[in-house]
């Protein structure tokens, strides 16, 4: 693909954050309650006020870090002999943003989403306190326009870190990211605080999403569902994400927290209320897709005398969701079944670069779509995310 003309927009691009990026601006009086980062002896240990953070644990380094699209080299070669190298110095175009926009030029993309390493990492770790959530995620959101913008020559649109913890703070915080010219917000997967998103309680913030036509993705990351579940399975309930059962892989990771949450979305009819809104799936795959829609319109049946705390739908649950969800597929994921489901207008690209489960060069994924044809590759690769970051 020539660099002159690029033709990809990328909904799943990264940055790697600096140490500061929670304390840069954070507000003194809270700092004993900051994300911060700790040596302890020659390591390095990312700590969340008085706790450390064991998901992320020697994963993330700030100096060095696994190369792009390494891990599937990683896992082949796990239990081989001889030198294994993984790793490379942190490069520039992960930490500055001209540095960024010199090298999509060279990969052939127009514009990306850019979403957190750390920073989806550690909201389950303040759950229990409103004020260190905020205040955190408003030093961190402040760090991140400084050094990347929130919509940067109008090709980097990096998504501010937002929860729901608490109503009136968010709604505040949300009021405050989009007057700073944020295109798209970045939503923690599963319940908050005792309530599902598409509680009615919610419906400031989601009518002013809404109006200013904001995306909203659900990234993966640490969703919280290890401490929700993991205990009554015999499972720790404080892993490092590295170091997951098979069995919290299936019920706390990627499939489960965001199948739950889109069904809470559907059939509490969030939709309904605002149809405006527009939902992004990114880094979750694809595979749950075709089920959780057959899903929702079985189960919508059953619940037929059972409560509606949204309203009644006025449609069949997977028209909501093929409507409103748009699903960023992993790179290895059928694009055909899930086009077949949703609708190729809902099927955007993502690479994950620079992370090592991501790939090495984003537009190889051109070649998963040789089956298409010229105009659905192009709405795939371009346009849908093009539309996205267009209010």
């Amino acid at each position: 693909m020539s660099a002159s003309t690029p033709h990809l927009f990328d909904v799943d691009n990264h940055y790697y954050e600096p140490r500061d990026c929670f304390t840069r601006h954070l507000d003194p009086r809270h700092r004993a309650n900051s994300i911060q980062v700790r040596r302890e002896g020659d390591n390095e240990r990312i700590w969340v006020g008085d706790e450390p953070c064991r998901w992320i644990d020697e994963l993330f380094g700030f100096d060095r870090n696994a190369r792009p699209g390494s891990l599937a080299r990683q896992l082949r070669e796990e239990f081989s002999v001889g030198p294994r190298d993984y790793e490379e110095d942190m490069q520039p175009e992960y930490r500055d943003r001209d540095a960024r926009l010199a090298l999509l030029d060279q990969q052939g993309i127009h514009g990306t989403f850019l979403f957190p390493s750390l920073g989806v990492c550690v909201e389950p770790y303040m759950a229990a306190n409103v004020e260190q959530t905020y205040a955190n995620l408003h030093a961190f959101n402040r760090w991140l326009e400084e050094d990347w913008g929130f919509a940067y020559r109008d090709r980097l649109f990096s998504a501010p870190m937002i929860s729901l913890l608490d109503e009136k703070r968010a709604t505040t915080q949300v009021e405050d990211l989009l007057q700073r010219g944020a295109r798209v917000v970045c939503l923690k997967a599963g319940p908050a605080n005792g309530r599902s998103p598409a509680d009615p309680h919610f419906d400031a913030l989601w009518a002013r999403l809404e109006e200013a036509r904001a995306v909203v993705a659900i990234h993966s990351g640490n969703a919280g569902y290890t401490g929700m579940l993991s205990a009554h399975w015999g499972d720790d309930p404080n892993p490092a994400a590295h170091r997951m059962s098979a069995l919290q892989w299936i019920t706390c990771f990627a499939d489960r927290p965001i199948m739950d949450t889109l069904s809470a979305l559907v059939l509490q009819n969030l939709f309904g209320r605002f149809p405006g809104l527009r939902i992004l799936s990114v880094e979750n795959g694809s595979l749950w897709v075709p089920y959780l829609m057959a899903t929702l319109d079985r189960m919508v049946g059953m619940a037929h005398n059972g409560p509606w705390p949204g309203g009644r739908l006025s449609e069949r649950p997977s028209e909501i969701f093929a409507k409103h969800v748009w699903v960023s597929p992993f790179p290895y994921d059928d694009p055909e079944m899930l086009v077949s489901a949703i609708g190729v207008n809902r099927v955007t690209f993502g690479s994950d670069f620079p992370h090592p489960e991501g790939m090495e060069e984003p537009a190889h994924y051109a070649r998963r779509l040789s089956s298409f044809s010229s105009e659905d590759q192009n709405r795939i690769l371009f346009e849908n995310g093009r539309e996205l970051s267009t209010p």
